[in-house]
């Protein structure tokens, strides 16, 4: 596929925002766009995720029951991105407000907060925490004492006896990070820390940046499948609702699949699970049909077909099935917006058996869709037949059937030639 705009993380700023560099430099080395959302000047907070590769949310002076007490939009914001499973990297207070949108609380406690303490890193294993040295002193910046009650899916990262939560996972994208750099203006009680609070933040530096650069390269790596989530995981719900008219379509094009009874279908992409029904009469109580998408949400939304196939969260591009595991894969628009379509070509090949069928649908045409959008058509489309032909063959698949009508575009394609 063409090389794009540089993907974009938001990162939303209760204050102008002093000891971001090395998250910004690390995001940016990685080839991602960072726009800040200055809340401090007036900047709106987005209703959604929708084109941001990442969220990151940084805190401000205020207490913790301050900031979450003006803080509605972000923690809805918070909800929304990790729904989507965007990447998500929260500091400060930032790390009060993602655990309150996770289900967690913020308490009050006794004592003051400011200056440098010991905490412990956990032995849980993680991308982004892998290499963080197992007892850091870190910089507390908590005047009144506010720690966190995590919720019950929080992974502990790191812990100290005065701040039980200091760093945490939320699923298997956002990360909460309590510490951050103390001001020169900060009174320290030095009977209350293990050493004074200047001392310990140039040490953590290069630990912190190494953070920083684990969270951008995950970031950047899962770009392509974050887009795909944010996009369809607020239209989920209705999706089944807005494209039923197309589902005779769908029925159609998976008879031309030539399946029989008892053989093994997979619908890659399969969105809501409109194939699902039409793929389960074609093999069969007898045979095996699997829905594989990348969006929990659109899983959730197809939960209606579940009876008729196993569903399975799952990247296009690396399935979690054996070699020659299905007779026949389906796929309804998809192949245009996986970054690599001819790898896609190449895994689905892997787990279709020998002589097994492959076929690429959409109920418009390629003309159609690209009118739908005001564009012409795309000399570089991955569903060109100049395109498609070899990048086929190189898979290890034959096309047999090309046709891109005014209303349909379908490809069809057999395994090993056979």
């Amino acid at each position: 596929m063409k090389d794009g705009p540089a993907a974009q993380v938001l990162a939303l700023e209760h204050t102008p925002q002093r000891g971001t560099d090395a998250v910004r430099s690390a995001l940016e080395s990685a080839g991602l766009a960072v726009r800040a959302c200055r809340m401090w000047a007036g900047d709106p907070v987005p209703d959604t995720p929708d084109g941001a590769a990442a969220l990151v949310v940084l805190g401000g002076p205020a207490d913790a029951q301050e900031d979450l007490s003006g803080s509605a939009e972000v923690l809805a914001l918070v909800r929304a991105a990790l729904e989507a499973e965007v990447p998500l990297l929260a500091v400060g207070q930032g790390a009060h407000l993602l655990a309150v949108a996770a289900g967690g609380k913020t308490l009050r406690v006794t004592g003051p907060g400011i200056g440098c303490g010991g905490v412990r890193r956990s032995t849980a294993a993680d991308p982004v925490f892998t290499g963080f040295p197992a007892q850091p002193a870190v910089p507390h910046r908590h005047r009144h004492r506010d720690t966190i009650e995590l919720p019950a899916r929080a992974v502990l990262l790191a812990s100290c006896d005065r701040d039980p939560a200091q760093a945490f996972r939320i699923g298997g994208s956002a990360w909460g990070v309590r510490w951050c750099t103390v001001g020169e203006d900060e009174r320290v009680d030095a009977s209350e820390f293990v050493e004074p609070a200047t001392a310990a933040p140039a040490r953590l530096a290069g630990h912190c940046a190494g953070v920083s650069t684990r969270f951008a390269a995950l970031v950047a790596a899962r770009a392509v499948r974050t887009a795909t989530r944010t996009y369809f995981t607020p239209r989920a719900a209705t999706w089944e609702e807005r494209f039923a008219a197309d589902n005779p379509a769908y029925a159609a094009a998976v008879a031309r699949m030539g399946l029989r009874p008892g053989l093994r279908a997979l619908d890659v992409g399969c969105g809501s699970g409109r194939a699902l029904p039409a793929l389960r009469a074609e093999v069969g109580e007898r045979g095996l049909v699997l829905g594989v998408d990348v969006t929990p949400a659109m899983l959730t939304a197809g939960a209606a077909h579940a009876r008729h196939a196993r569903l399975l969260l799952a990247d296009a591009g690396r399935l979690p099935l054996s070699a020659g595991a299905v007779d026949g894969v389906f796929s309804a628009g998809l192949i245009n917006h996986v970054p690599d379509p001819a790898a896609a070509l190449a895994e689905w090949a892997r787990v279709t058996a020998p002589s097994g069928v492959l076929l690429l649908f959409h109920p418009s045409g390629r003309a159609e869709r690209a009118a739908r959008h005001g564009r012409p058509l795309d000399p570089d489309d991955p569903l060109a037949e100049e395109k498609l032909r070899p990048a086929l063959e190189a898979a290890g698949w034959r096309l047999d059937c090309y046709e891109d009508a005014r209303h349909h575009f379908l490809a069809r394609a057999v395994r090993g030639g056979g």
